[in-house]
């Protein structure tokens, strides 16, 4: 359990909660807690799905400026990559996740956010990589996450800009996937994510790992990729009963156990 960042969990459903208050701005310490979280969500069987959530004010405001302002590039040299891989510990839980955007998602939040497989906005919430206004770029995969998911042009439109990003221009260009009202927003993605707490497990983790995989090669490899992943799920548990229940009982009623 962090000072700022805990992970809960209710029937499968795991719950990643920034709580730094007034902004849940990212400090050093809160990045090494994101990690910690991330890695109990990953390690832990009982989760079976990861909701990502700073609260109903404000999903993650970014970095902690006043940290980084006195930060000389010695020091943003040897930092630069534990910011980089703590979030990218929550793109690596091997399990469906989702981020629940509420207020502001900037800078390092709207990096956080990129992280997750699924995104769902409030109607007020606001999104952006504004590091442009302050001398710099994003820094912990928002011109590589961003780019991948709206695309170059987008993307260079947001980081060169700095602007923010309303949620319907969000959900028009695919930087979120579903926007609702403020208040419904946490039991939404939770809704979300509750689809695959009785999942075929092991099923779901090679979906991901090779659709995350397969978009930083060519086709072929890719297509191996998922070869391998396909083939090696004939070695579970889950399999052998989705496919039993399939003949004997049709689609949609197979009682996996995660194995």
């Amino acid at each position: 359990m962090g000072e700022f960042v805990n992970l809960t969990v209710s029937d499968g459903v795991g719950t990643i909660r920034l709580d730094r208050p007034k902004m849940n701005a990212l400090n050093v310490q809160v990045q090494e807690e994101i990690r910690a979280a991330a890695l109990e969500a990953a390690a832990n069987d009982e989760v079976r799905a990861v909701v990502i959530y700073g609260g109903e004010r404000v999903f993650a405001a970014g970095a902690d400026i006043k940290e980084m302002a006195d930060m000389s590039y010695a020091d943003m040299v040897k930092r630069s990559g534990p910011l980089q891989s703590s979030l990218s510990a929550v793109a690596a839980i091997p399990k469906p996740t989702v981020a629940a955007i509420t207020g502001y998602a900037l800078g390092g939040g709207c990096e956080l956010a990129l992280c997750a497989d699924y995104r769902i906005a409030a109607e007020d919430a606001k999104l952006g990589q504004p590091e442009i206004l302050l001398g710099i770029i994003p820094g912990a995969g928002g011109t590589q996450r961003l780019s991948r998911l709206v695309g170059p042009s987008k993307a260079k439109d947001l980081i060169y800009s700095g602007r923010f990003v309303d949620a319907a221009e969000s959900l028009q260009i695919g930087l979120v996937d579903k926007v609702v009202p403020a208040a419904e927003v946490y039991d939404a993605a939770v809704a979300w994510a509750s689809q695959f707490s009785k999942g075929a497990a092991m099923a779901l983790r090679a979906a991901k790992e090779a659709i995350d995989s397969g978009l930083g090669v060519d086709l072929a490899t890719g297509l191996e990729i998922e070869r391998t992943q396909f083939a090696a799920l004939f070695a579970t548990e889950d399999r052998t009963i989705g496919m039993k229940s399939f003949v004997e009982n049709g689609p949609g009623k197979a009682e996996f156990k995660g194995k």
